[in-house]
């Protein structure tokens, strides 16, 4: 390839780029939405207000955002720290105990958790930050061990040889090794929590899901398709995005064992 087609390469695989795309339509929808107020108006005659005004989408979009930034975040600190002591030998017969925990926490109903935590902590994003980390724990700890457990006992022999502590070992061979495995889990776990987090509403935190939760009880069907319909496109985008830091994750594995 010359360099004068470079660009051109360049720009094409840009336009065929499913993230790309689907970003541009989340942004054209978070800030547009209100230019649609005909179509809406036309599709649901009936409604006096066709499209949400209570919040902008904009700032829905941004609380959205960050209270499952924060709930995965926890997840993620307990989960993949878990994953590790369980899968050491200080912390091995604790295995079974954490896995049933975190199993019991992806069981247990994010609204049972609303509706225990809110008498005790109060109204508003408090309450749903818990029940959202309990319910990303499961994928997390169960990807982490599996990725740990997944490293070649000899690659850890030939760094025992090497003179390597334990503690070296896990930073430098099995965490690196395991990367890909444990972002699977961290995937499944935010694409869960991005769709739970609507819910969060319903006690007072504001989200994607208030245009859906004021939908139902308005029976206003144009908002409860706006929620939907973002909350969706936020969960295609992330997906997306996790597909290609696994990606990227893989060449660098492979690049460092080939070192």
């Amino acid at each position: 390839m010359t360099a004068a087609h470079r660009p051109l390469a360049a720009l094409a695989g840009v336009v065929r780029d499913p993230l790309v795309w689907a970003m541009t339509v989340l942004v054209v929808l978070t800030f547009g939405m209100d230019s649609l107020r005909p179509l809406f108006a036309a599709a649901f005659p009936a409604l006096e207000r066709p499209v949400y005004e209570q919040d902008t989408f904009l700032a829905l979009v941004i609380a959205h955002v960050r209270i499952v930034a924060v709930s995965s975040s926890v997840a993620i600190l307990i989960g993949v720290t878990a994953g590790i002591f369980v899968t050491r030998s200080a912390g091995a017969e604790f295995r079974s105990l954490v896995e049933s925990i975190v199993a019991i926490g992806q069981t247990f109903p994010p609204v049972a958790v609303l509706a225990v935590a809110v008498p005790l902590i109060g109204f508003g994003e408090t309450p749903a930050l818990i029940a959202l980390a309990l319910y990303g724990l499961l994928p997390i700890v169960q990807q982490t061990i599996a990725g740990l457990e997944s490293v070649p006992r000899a690659v850890r022999e030939v760094a025992k040889g090497l003179g390597m502590s334990a503690t070296q070992i896990l930073k430098r061979i099995d965490l690196p090794l395991a990367l890909p495995v444990i972002i699977a889990g961290v995937r499944t776990s935010v694409i869960i929590n991005i769709g739970t987090a609507a819910i969060a509403s319903t006690v007072g935190a504001k989200t994607l899901g208030s245009p859906i939760i004021v939908g139902l009880s308005g029976f206003n069907t144009a908002y409860i398709f706006q929620g939907a319909v973002l909350v969706g496109l936020l969960a295609i985008v992330t997906d997306l995005g996790f597909g290609r830091l696994g990606r990227y994750c893989d060449r660098w594995r492979f690049a460092s064992q080939a070192e």
